[in-house]
C-alpha cells in the first residue's frame, strides 16, 4: 500500500495552473513515479534542494551520502552557487559510479519549478529565514516532505502557518536543529529530566543578540544574481555583498544580522541552544510565559520566566561560571553542554547511566538519516515542525522584547501576547508584492 496519502499529481494542480516553468538544465529523463508504491522501480527517496548557499554545501553532501537517496533538482537565485552545487552532486554520482541512476539534474532560479514536479518526494530548504514560510507552506501543499534549516521561521505568524500547512497536508518535517541528534546534548537533557541535578531552577544560555535594521549602502547587483528573487517576500532593499556574498567568499552571509531578513544571534544560535533548553525542561510544544529585556538596573540580562517558575537568561556568565553553550542549574547540581563539551556538577554525572525505567529521550545519531527514516515510516522525526516552532517562538519573543524595550507576557495556549497590541503586530509582517502564504 503506498505510504503517500494521495497522488502527487493532484497536489500540484494549484501550481501547474498558476505558475510557469522557467528554463531548466539537464532535466532527468526518468519517468515520474512514487518511490513508495508497490510497483515502484526503487525505494529511493527523490530530493530537491531549495537554496544552494553556504549551508546547502554541507547538507547536499550529507544527503548524497545517505543510502537510498537521489537528488534530481537544485534551486538558487545565485547562478554561481547553483553551479557549485550541481558540480558537487554530479561529481559525487560519477565518483560513486552511480551516474546510471540519473540522466541529469534540474537547475532553476525559481523554487516553483520544483513544486510542479511529480517525481520528487522531499525538499531540503536552506534559504535565508525570510523565505522559509513560503517555501515550507508551498512545499507542503505540493505534497512534499520537508527538511528545513533552523531557525524555523522569520516571524511567529509565518511559523504558525508552517505548522498548520505541515499538519493539514500530513507531511513529515524535520527542523535543522541538529544538536538533538548529538549524544552529549541528549545525555545532558536526560540528566535534567530524570532529576539528577534536583529541581531545575534556572537555565543560562550563551548566544548572540537581536538583529538590527538593515542600513547597508547600495551596491551594484552582480550579473549572476537575481536580486529581486533573493528579496522575494522581504521589504525592498538595495543589494549589498554582505547579504549575498560572492561564492569565493566562503563565509556565512550576514543577512541574519538584519531584522528584515533574519533574527540575529537570537535565532541563529538560539535555534540551537534555546532548543536544547526546551528539550531539557520538557517544554516542547510550549515555552516561557514572560520575557524581560535588560533595563540597565535590576534586570541585567534578557530573562524568560516559565509558568512553573523556572527562569532562563541570555548571558555568558552565571554565578562566576563562564557559560559554554548552555547551563542547567538545579537544586542539587548543574549540567553544562555544548558541541563536543559536557561538564557536570558533580563530575560523576558525566558517565551516569540512565536506567531502563527512567526517562529516555528520542535517540537519533544522524539528523539527516532520522529525517529519511521518518519519510519512509511516516513517523515524526526528532525535531518536528511543532518542536521547531516552539523553539523559534522563544527566540522571537526575546527579539520583540528587545525591540519594544519592555516586559511582555505570552499566552502559550492562544499563542499571542497578552494585552499588548503592538507586540502582537510584530508577530508577523506583510509580504512583498506577489507573495502570499
Amino acid at each position: 500500500m503506498p505510504l503517500k496519502d494521495s497522488p502527487r499529481s493532484s497536489r500540484r494542480q494549484f501550481f501547474k495552473k498558476t505558475l510557469a516553468l522557467t528554463a531548466t538544465v539537464g532535466l532527468p529523463t526518468i519517468l515520474p513515479h512514487s518511490v513508495f508504491g508497490e510497483t515502484a522501480p526503487s525505494n529511493r527517496i527523490v530530493l530537491g534542494f531549495i537554496g544552494c548557499g553556504k549551508q546547502s554545501k554541507h547538507l547536499l553532501r550529507a544527503f548524497l551520502q545517505e543510502p537510498g537517496t537521489q537528488v534530481v533538482s537544485l534551486c538558487d537565485v545565485d547562478k554561481l552557487k547553483l553551479d557549485r552545487d550541481l558540480y558537487i552532486a554530479t561529481s559525487y554520482y560519477e565518483r560513486e559510479n552511480r551516474s546510471g541512476i540519473i540522466n541529469g539534474i534540474q537547475t532553476t532560479g525559481d523554487y516553483r519549478d520544483i513544486l510542479i514536479r511529480d517525481d520528487i518526494d522531499a525538499v531540503v530548504v536552506s534559504t535565508p529565514d525570510h523565505w522559509h514560510g513560503l517555501h515550507v507552506v508551498h512545499s507542503a501543499k505540493s505534497g512534499f516532505d520537508i527538511y528545513c534549516e533552523k531557525p524555523l521561521a522569520h516571524n511567529i505568524s509565518e511559523g504558525q502557518a508552517m505548522v498548520n500547512a505541515v499538519r493539514k497536508y500530513n507531511r513529515v518535517f524535520q527542523t535543522g536543529s541538529m544538536q538533538r541528534s548529538d549524544s552529549k546534548f541528549r545525555h545532558a537533557c536526560e540528566l535534567v529530566r530524570n532529576g539528577y541535578i534536583g529541581d531545575i531552577q534556572h537555565v543560562a544560555v550563551n548566544i548572540g543578540g537581536p538583529p538590527v535594521p538593515c542600513d547597508l549602502p547600495p551596491m551594484s547587483v552582480p550579473d549572476y544574481l537575481d536580486w529581486p528573487m533573493w528579496l522575494g517576500p522581504a521589504p525592498e532593499h538595495p543589494y549589498h555583498a554582505e547579504l549575498s556574498p560572492h561564492l569565493s567568499n566562503d563565509v556565512f552571509p550576514n543577512w541574519r544580522n538584519y531584522r528584515e531578513f533574519g533574527g540575529g544571534g537570537m535565532t541563529d544560535w538560539g535555534a540551537h541552544h534555546f532548543d536544547i533548553a526546551q528539550w531539557g525542561l520538557g517544554m516542547d510544544g510550549s515555552g516561557p510565559v514572560k520575557v524581560y529585556p535588560p533595563d540597565g538596573e535590576e534586570i541585567k540580562d534578557l530573562t524568560y520566566v516559565y509558568a512553573n517558575g523556572v527562569t532562563m537568561t541570555r548571558t555568558n556568565q552565571y554565578q562566576g561560571i563562564r557559560v559554554n553553550g548552555l547551563l542547567f542549574v538545579g537544586s542539587k547540581g548543574k549540567v553544562m553542554v555544548n558541541r563536543g563539551f559536557l561538564q557536570t556538577w558533580p563530575e560523576s554525572l558525566q558517565t551516569q547511566t540512565i536506567s531502563p525505567g527512567e526517562i529516555h529521550l528520542y535517540q537519533s545519531e544522524n539528523h539527516y538519516g532520522d529525517f529519511l527514516h521518518a519519510v519512509r515510516s511516516r513517523q515524526q522525526p526528532i525535531c518536528d515542525v511543532a518542536t521547531g516552532y516552539s523553539t523559534v517562538v522563544v527566540c522571537l519573543m526575546g527579539n520583540i522584547a528587545y525591540e519594544l524595550g519592555r516586559p511582555l507576557e505570552f499566552d502559550q495556549d492562544k499563542q499571542v501576547f497578552v494585552n499588548d497590541e503592538e507586540a502582537n503586530t510584530l508577530m508577523g509582517r506583510p509580504m512583498g508584492e506577489s507573495w502570499a502564504l
